[in-house]
C-alpha cells in the first residue's frame, strides 16, 4: 500500500491549522514530524507541544514522527502519550538500536529505522525484522529543500529485495527532495511510503496532495 506523508518541516507555522486540515481532506492520512534537536542534526524545529497541537487540530490524522535526536529513546513515554502512530529512529543516533526498536514495538508503536545517506543498507541488514518501516534519507537529514540524492534509488531497491527475499513485508520511505518529477521513479525503486514537504505546502496544498496521490494510487 503506497502512502502520503506531507512533511510538517516546510508548512506555513502561521496557518498551520489550516494546511494540515487542508492536506488531510484531499486526501492523506499520515503527517509526517520532523523532531530535530540541534544536536544529532544542525537544525532545531519543534518538540512535543507542537505535536500536542497538531493531534488536536488534525485528531484522524495518523503522526509519523521521524526523530533526528540524540538518544532517541529518552523521549519514548511522551510520543507515546501524545498519541503518535509510528515513530522513526535513526540508526546512527543510538548505542542501542535493537534495545530502542523493542521499547518502541513493545508500547505498540509502529517502529521504524533511518539511515542517512552516508549508511549503507548493510548496517542494518540484521535489524530488519524488527522494524516495520525503513527510512532511506535520500537527502542529509536536517534542513528541508535538498536536491534528491540519485544514489538513494539503489538502496530502495535493496531494501525491496531484501524486504522479499524474506517476506518481512516492511514499508520502505523515503524523505527529501521528492517531487512530482521524480515520484514515479522512486516508488518504481520499490518505495511505497513518501515523504514530501515543499513539494505539497504552499499555495496549492490540496491540489499538490491530489496529484501525488493520483499517481500514487496507479502504482
Amino acid at each position: 500500500m503506497n502512502i502520503l506523508a506531507p512533511s510538517m518541516l516546510s508548512v506555513d507555522f502561521g496557518h498551520m491549522e489550516k494546511e494540515l486540515k487542508i492536506a488531510t481532506e484531499a486526501g492523506t492520512d499520515v503527517i509526517h514530524v520532523d523532531v530535530m534537536d540541534g544536536n544529532f542534526v544542525p537544525n532545531i524545529s519543534f518538540g512535543p507541544p507542537v505535536i500536542k497541537y497538531v493531534k488536536k487540530a488534525v485528531p484522524n490524522a495518523k503522526l509519523d514522527v521521524h526523530a533526528m535526536i540524540i538518544d532517541p529513546i529518552r523521549y519514548l513515554e511522551t510520543f507515546f502519550k501524545l498519541g503518535i502512530w509510528g515513530l522513526t529512529i535513526h540508526y546512527e543516533a543510538t548505542d542501542d538500536i535493537r534495545g530502542d526498536l523493542a521499547k518502541i514495538r513493545d508500547l505498540g508503536i509502529r517502529a521504524g529505522v533511518a539511515i542517512s545517506p552516508d549508511t549503507p543498507v548493510s548496517a542494518i541488514e540484521d535489524i530488519l525484522d524488527q522494524v516495520d518501516m525503513v527510512l532511506a534519507m535520500s537527502v542529509y537529514p536536517g534542513f528541508g529543500g535538498q536536491s534528491f540524492i540519485e544514489a538513494t534509488y539503489q538502496k530502495l531497491r535493496e531494501l525491496r529485495r531484501i524486504s522479499d527475499e524474506r517476506g518481512l513485508n516492511l514499508d520502505i520511505e523515503v524523505d527529501g527532495g521528492v517531487s512530482l518529477d521524480n515520484l514515479e521513479s522512486i516508488l518504481d525503486a520499490g518505495a511505497n511510503v513518501i515523504v514530501a514537504g515543499s513539494a505539497i505546502f504552499g499555495p496549492n496544498t490540496g491540489d499538490n496532495v491530489i496529484q501525488f496521490k493520483n499517481i500514487m494510487d496507479r502504482k
